[in-house]
């Protein structure tokens, strides 16, 4: 019992914390993508599920999600740029530009192994669905997704302004990728040959 009295300072200290990226960028992530970023996070991720550390939502996403339409004035490329850029910093980077650096073998293993720390944690605390919902923890994810999308479409919006007026990137779509990968099909295949 006394135990608990020690921790109890500490979780009052914490109530609330609002966390950011481990390597200091203001990419915004969401609650799983926290839970991988290294192994710290892995292990706290307890006190996410109790509302005790949230992901801090950047002001440029949480404008986003008040009107991801908003006309920008004066509608000049400087000015497009300009608006573009938090929110590259925010969200990382555009469906237009290549990540190279997520499709190693390597990190894509890192993130499974930290995955599966993180929830052989979170299984520590019971009924643990109903412990986000009574926290709060649940509802705030929700916002963090929802400032992610309107901030994606915030940043597609203002892109294809800077199309239909014949602005250089970053105002515009780069068109690197154009042609570079295959369009997927729903057909079903066979994984075998049968015949």
């Amino acid at each position: 019992m006394r135990a608990a009295f020690r921790i109890l300072p500490l979780l009052l200290l914490l109530a609330g914390c609002m966390t950011t990226r481990a390597d200091g960028s203001p990419e915004v992530q969401t609650t799983s993508e926290a839970k991988r970023e290294s192994m710290g996070a892995a292990v706290a991720a307890p006190l996410r599920d109790v509302n005790l550390l949230r992901t801090k939502i950047p002001p440029v996403l949480l404008e986003a999600l008040a009107d991801p339409y908003q006309r920008p004035v004066p509608a000049t490329c400087a000015r497009l740029v300009a608006l573009i850029q938090p929110l590259n910093a925010a969200m990382g980077d555009d469906l237009d530009e290549p990540d190279i650096e997520n499709l190693s073998v390597q990190v894509r293993g890192k993130d499974a192994a930290l995955g599966a720390v993180a929830s052989v944690a979170s299984d520590i605390i019971p009924f643990r669905g109903w412990v986000r919902k009574l926290t709060g923890a649940e509802r705030h994810d929700t916002l963090v997704a929802a400032a992610i999308t309107a901030g994606g479409v915030r940043r597609a919006y203002l892109k294809g302004l800077g199309e239909a007026r014949g602005c250089p990137p970053p105002a515009t779509p780069s068109h690197i990728l154009t042609g570079a990968t295959e369009v997927r099909t729903q057909e079903v295949k066979p994984r075998y040959p049968i015949r």
